[in-house]
């Protein structure tokens, strides 16, 4: 039995996702369609979406909260647009090394000698 692997294509990949590379929604904020796991067979794509989702969520939220601040507007505040910056880098960061270590469990795959 001979198993051939594709190679991995992150843009492929957030495209299905319902995500530009960039982690922003195709096509508008609702134009996106949800893909819903249901409780007997979760999807691990539903999860990567969802996830990704949040993360893109919260950098949108962080930056109208800075645009807010350089605004001045006095209902927003500094301490409370930092707190937005560290949620959304910390999501980024995190993404990015689930993200790496998939593109590193698949290169190991790849290499191995069947």
């Amino acid at each position: 039995m001979k198993l051939e692997l594709k190679p991995f294509d992150f843009a492929q990949a957030a495209a299905r996702a319902g995500l530009r590379t960039d982690g922003t929604p195709l096509g508008g904020a609702g134009a996106a369609s949800k893909p819903q796991a249901t409780e007997e067979s979760p999807s691990f794509q539903v999860a990567i979406a969802q996830a990704l989702r949040a993360v893109s969520d919260a950098q949108n939220t962080t930056k109208a909260l800075q645009e807010e601040v350089q605004l001045g507007n006095p209902e927003v505040s500094f301490e409370q647009t930092m707190i937005a910056m560290q949620k959304s880098q910390l999501g980024f960061t995190a993404a990015l090394s689930v993200r790496n270590r998939l593109v590193q469990a698949y290169t190991d795959i790849m290499n191995m000698q069947v």
